[in-house]
């Protein structure tokens, strides 16, 4: 039973994609169906219920991936230890960070991140989405919040700072726009941000931080990760 068709499998699992494990890996789609076939006829067990447009584990393949998932981590886990025994980094290192962080603030580095560190495989997930670290396989995540909930090692990076802007051709032709209270006689552009979409915070020069209701008829919905 070879463990890369292992490997595999519990990927196409958490991906729910055949395609998309493919993209990943750099692999046709065809070659990790046949993996998975392959890997079924070994066993004598269909793993997934498979049609045009869905995939789900069957019980079989619910009860072996509950049983090789943790094998496969701990296993990674085994050559990573040996891999850092030669005294430099190497293995996979999975990072998510919100799409524009990601597109301007890490891309430009991972030319020189590569040639520092040519034995790690980057794989970037960015998405503006905050992602289940633990059920997606995260190692690192960059995101812009006051605060960071659970049970996490975190480090603040920087400080953030947004800005209200309007063009000049909608400010001559709009009510007086001077305060935040001003935003209730406008139709701002809205971002589906749960905690941004229907309130936006200003903070004060005394430093007192004050929620302006807004509201909208135009939104600027983001592509699902």
């Amino acid at each position: 039973m070879n463990a890369d068709d292992l490997s595999l499998f519990v990927e196409v699992t958490r991906q729910g994609s055949f395609a998309a494990v493919a993209k990943a890996r750099g692999l046709d789609p065809s070659a990790v169906s046949r993996a998975v076939a392959q890997l079924e006829r070994e066993l004598g067990a269909r793993l997934l219920q498979r049609t045009t447009r869905t995939m789900r584990l069957t019980e079989a393949g619910e009860r072996y991936l509950a049983r090789i998932g943790p094998l496969l981590e701990e296993l990674e886990r085994a050559a990573d230890e040996a891999r850092g025994m030669r005294g430099r980094a190497s293995g996979t290192l999975r990072l998510s960070a919100s799409v524009t962080f990601g597109q301007t603030r890490i891309v430009p580095l991972l030319s020189a991140f590569r040639a520092r560190h040519p034995d790690v495989r980057l794989e970037c997930v960015f998405t503006d989405t905050n992602l289940d670290l633990v059920a997606h396989r995260i190692d690192l995540a960059i995101r812009l919040a006051p605060t960071v909930a659970g049970d996490m090692i975190v480090t603040k990076l920087a400080d953030t700072r947004y800005r209200v802007v309007a063009s000049p051709a909608y400010l001559a032709a709009a009510p007086r726009l001077r305060e935040p209270a001003d935003l209730a006689a406008h139709r701002a552009l809205l971002f589906p941000f749960p905690a941004y979409r229907t309130r936006w915070r200003f903070r004060g020069a005394d430093g007192v931080v004050v929620e302006q209701p807004v509201a909208g008829d135009l939104v600027m919905a983001l592509p699902p990760p």
